[in-house]
């Protein structure tokens, strides 16, 4: 690759990457607290990539000490984000990643992406649910009593 190409490279990817990182600003002040707190903007962006919004139902400041956030997701699911002494831990289902080290960092955006995948399913299941609930009422007709047919006894 001469120095040209990479140029050429360099200059075609710049306009993807500058649209990506405006796109996450202009999310951000949908959101009271990323406009409040950019830190947690750029672990939100490390966690569910620049296209968090897609994801996010709200944020909700929960705790001031230790700063804590309920990151809730659009399918009812959310989990928490704390600021520590020395860096951000994120609470999904109950268990602590420690954003600092890189591959509890993956961790967390695993276990993320699981709930998401959990939660999608318990919103088609109680889609399904009201559905056939639905369908059996309008289906129904008025229960009859059914008939007694007299059992002999054994002699």
């Amino acid at each position: 690759m001469t120095r040209e190409d990479l140029i050429a490279r360099i200059r075609s990817l710049a306009p993807d990457v500058v649209q990506k990182r405006t796109r996450a600003e202009e999310v951000a002040v949908e959101y009271d607290e990323l406009t409040k707190f950019p830190e947690l903007k750029q672990i939100l962006i490390d966690l569910l990539t620049n296209e968090f919004d897609m994801f996010l139902s709200s944020i909700d400041w929960v705790a001031p000490r230790p700063t804590t956030f309920r990151i809730n997701l659009k399918n009812n699911q959310d989990f928490y984000l704390m600021y520590g002494k020395r860096s951000w831990i994120a609470q999904v289902e109950g268990k602590k990643y420690y954003l600092l080290n890189l591959p509890e960092e993956e961790r967390a955006a695993e276990a993320i992406s699981r709930i998401l995948r959990y939660g999608a399913k318990e919103i088609e299941s109680a889609q399904t649910d009201e559905e056939l609930s639905a369908e059996l009422t309008s289906n129904e007709t008025p229960n009859e009593a059914p008939e007694e047919t007299p059992v002999e006894a054994p002699v």
